[in-house]
């Protein structure tokens, strides 16, 4: 195959897009994005982002720029038409694992704006606006792609191309990949506001599970909220569109003056996922490879976590300190914890979407004795770990997430480690780090102000030491030699 003009070429330039290529830039990789746009989609699109998405976004400099612009709210409730509290969601403004808020509420030009000044500063990657994908051909060892852009057709060839060009997809439709449909299919309007008092507006996350009209209202970054409206049998999207038909939805809320429409849209809220997310060496991420409904809240963050786990994967076999087959691992992390997080999010639709008033009333009663008899599900939203794919499988926390320690100042301990994967623990004298790996004794002074959380991690597991991965996934536990023959063999 011909001289590549990269080594990944990632299709699409939106968060997911952006994010791997910032990641897979910092552990080696060169790296050219391709999107058909001109500008970022200038309107609000999705609304949320936890504790683990806002580390990544850490790891790549732009997560101080996001918070600011980001909101925090203590709790997302589930509530009857009359106010009940059928479920409820508690901690989102606390600092989660990852070492931010567990909920931060976002304006997405805003954190895409962030991530693009990010990229024009990062001399390995670059952005190229209105270029067009149109095919792909794959040849041994690598991908050329072709592109309708303002001075003509380009063919572009690279050793692997990523699909993140969202649900549509044309990379994966290029390369005969088929969805699994998990059968969730739902037509709501989306309301997007700019708000001139905050006073008037709820302070939390809210799901009315009203059977006359399901309904969200959420905060958002930017000075913004939203409102989502189930459509109803019957309901065209032209007339629940009408701007009097709108106003008759937020009546209810009181808000007339407190905020000013920025935006409506009907969408589907499907749960798919790709069946295959490699094909030789072409790869999906973001909504290319799966579409949630939004009500957990995870579909940008499941794009931004799979940005995470190839990014570095592909850094590290483009400087040739990994085979190709550890991109094999991809989907066999990924796929699990994106079908939870789905039958999550479909759960929680499947709860609020209930328009039949005998079943809504059914739901009710159960949700509310559960909650009386504290059997609810309250809590933090919780993910699991890692079942399978690059890890020492055996060993006390393998596949478990590494959390962000803070010290008593703040500082994160991410910040002082740095972004190539962390040996922390008992290490002999001469033991030499390989390539990607950053030797980390319990005794060294730049882990002083953490020493005691790492500490307490290791004994609680009974282990010597601990190699976490870069995307801060913990590989596996035991004696620092093992876990470095391991991590060599991966």
């Amino acid at each position: 195959m011909p001289e590549f003009d990269c080594d990944v070429l990632i299709v699409g330039g939106g968060p997911t897009g952006v994010t791997l290529a910032l990641v897979a830039a910092r552990h080696g990789a060169s790296v050219i994005v391709c999107e058909r746009e001109a500008e970022i989609y200038p309107l609000p699109r999705a609304a949320h982002v936890d504790h683990e998405v806002m580390r990544i976004f850490q790891s790549v400099g732009a997560a101080d720029a996001i918070a600011a612009t980001s909101r925090t709210t203590t709790h997302y409730d589930f509530l009857t038409a009359s106010g009940e509290i059928l479920l409820r969601f508690e901690g989102s403004d606390r600092v989660g694992p990852g070492g931010w808020p567990s909920a931060n509420m976002i304006h997405q030009p805003s954190v895409e704006r962030v991530l693009r000044g990010e990229l024009e500063r990062t001399p390995q990657a670059e952005l190229r606006s209105e270029w067009r994908f149109t095919a792909l051909h794959q040849e041994a060892g690598g991908v050329s792609a072709t592109f309708e852009t303002p001075n003509g057709q380009r063919t572009l060839r690279s050793r692997w191309l990523v699909g993140a060009d969202g649900t549509r997809s044309p990379v994966r439709a290029a390369a005969g990949i088929e969805l699994d449909d998990l059968q969730f299919d739902e037509p709501w309007l989306v309301i997007d506001t700019i708000v001139h008092d905050f006073d008037r507006l709820p302070p939390v996350n809210l799901q009315i599970c009203d059977p006359a009209r399901p309904t969200t209202c959420v905060l958002m970054g930017e000075g913004r909220h939203r409102w989502e409206f189930m459509m109803l049998p019957g309901e065209t999207a032209e007339q629940i569109m009408d701007d009097a038909f709108v106003a008759a939805l937020l009546k209810p809320w009181n808000v007339d003056g407190a905020v000013s429409l920025e935006r409506k849209a009907v969408y589907r809220f499907n749960a798919r996922v790709a069946k295959d997310w490699r094909k030789g060496q072409v790869l999906l991420a973001g909504d290319a490879a799966h579409q949630t409904p939004p009500f957990a809240g995870q579909g940008m963050c499941a794009g931004i976590r799979d940005a995470a786990n190839l990014g570095w994967k592909l850094g590290m076999i483009a400087q040739g300190a990994a085979d190709d087959a550890l991109l094999d691992s991809y989907q066999v992390e990924r796929e699990p914890h994106v079908r939870a997080t789905i039958a999550l999010a479909v759960m929680m639709g499947q709860t609020v979407c209930i328009t039949d008033p005998v079943a809504a009333e059914a739901r009710n009663q159960q949700m509310l004795a559960a909650r009386a008899a504290g059997q609810s599900p309250d809590g933090a939203v919780e993910f699991p770990p890692l079942a399978t794919g690059c890890m020492l499988g055996g060993t006390a926390g393998a596949g478990s997430y590494f959390p962000q320690f803070m010290a008593a100042e703040g500082e994160r301990i991410d910040d002082a480690l740095g972004e190539q994967a962390w040996l922390i623990g008992t290490i002999t004298p001469g033991i030499a780090a390989p390539a990607g790996v950053s030797l980390v004794s319990l005794d060294a002074a730049p882990l002083a102000p953490w020493r005691k959380a790492a500490a307490q991690w290791l004994t609680e597991r009974g282990a010597e030491a601990v190699l976490v991965r870069p995307d801060r996934y913990v590989f596996g536990t035991g004696d620092a030699a093992s876990l470095l023959s391991a991590w060599a063999q991966r």
